[in-house]
C-alpha cells in the first residue's frame, strides 16, 4: 500500500543558490538582449545602464557560481553523485526518462526516478545539469568577463579569434541558457501537482510517495546536508 511521506531534498543553501542565480540568468538574459538588439529592446532604459547591470548580475552570478562550486565540493562533498550520470543511466535511464517526459506522463503514468536526498535528479536532470553547470556556465563566466576588459586583455582576445568570436561564442552560449529556462519551467510543472517541484525549492520538503512496508533508507524526514 502507498502512502505520502515528506521529504527533506533541498538544504538551505542551495535554496539560496537557486533563486540567487535564477535572478542573476534571468536578468543576463533580459538585459543582454537589449545589448545586442538595442533598435528593437529597450527595457531597461539607457543603453549604458543596461550594460552596467548586466555587468553587474554577471559578477554576481560567478560569485554564486563559485558558492556553488564549494559547496558541492568541499562542505555537501556530492557534486559527483547528484550530477555525474552513472552508465546504467546512460545506457537506459536516460532514455526511459525521456519516454516518460514526452509520453507516459500524458497517460498517467508514474515517473521512474524518485527522488531522495542522495538522488535528487533523473538521469535526464543530471545530464542537463552536468553539461549546464560545468561546461556552459563556466564558459559563459569566462567569456563574458573577458568582455568586461577588453582593452587590457587585446592581445588575448586576438589569439582567441578576435572580439567578434568572443561575442558570438557569448551570444550562443546564452541562447542555450535562455532555452533552458523555458525548458527548465516548463518540466518543472511535470510533478504529481503543477506546483510539487516547485514548493521544494521554497521550504526544502518534498511529498514523495512510498511504498509501506518497504521502506527506503534514503528517505529520511530529517533534514539532509546533501
Amino acid at each position: 500500500m502507498k502512502h505520502k511521506e515528506m521529504v527533506y531534498m533541498t538544504p538551505m543553501p542551495v535554496r539560496i543558490w537557486h533563486w540567487l542565480n535564477a535572478f542573476g540568468i534571468v536578468t543576463l538574459c533580459a538585459t543582454g538582449l537589449q545589448i545586442r538588439f538595442p533598435d528593437y529592446i529597450n527595457i531597461f532604459g539607457a543603453y549604458r545602464a543596461a550594460i552596467r547591470l548586466h555587468n553587474t548580475a554577471g559578477v554576481v552570478v560567478s560569485v554564486s557560481y563559485l558558492l556553488w562550486l564549494i559547496y558541492y565540493l568541499a562542505v555537501a562533498r556530492s557534486l559527483i553523485k547528484l550530477y555525474v550520470p552513472t552508465v546504467e543511466d546512460l545506457k537506459s535511464g536516460i532514455f526511459r526518462q525521456a519516454y516518460y517526459y514526452f509520453l507516459a506522463y500524458f497517460f498517467g503514468k508514474p515517473n521512474p526516478h524518485h527522488s531522495t536526498p542522495d538522488s535528487k535528479f533523473n538521469p535526464m536532470q543530471k545530464a542537463a545539469y552536468l553539461v549546464i553547470m560545468l561546461v556552459l556556465l563556466p564558459l559563459v563566466v569566462l567569456s563574458g568577463g573577458l568582455l568586461m576588459y577588453i582593452a587590457p586583455l587585446r592581445e588575448l582576445l586576438l589569439l582567441l579569434g578576435g572580439i567578434k568570436m568572443l561575442v558570438g561564442t557569448h551570444f550562443l552560449l546564452s541562447c542555450c541558457f535562455t532555452a533552458f529556462l523555458f525548458v527548465h519551467i516548463y518540466l518543472a510543472t511535470l510533478g504529481h501537482t503543477p506546483l510539487a517541484h516547485f514548493k521544494p525549492m521554497w521550504n526544502g520538503w518534498e511529498e514523495e510517495t512510498v511504498e509501506d512496508g518497504n521502506p527506503d533508507p534514503d528517505k529520511q524526514i530529517t533534514a539532509s546536508t546533501k
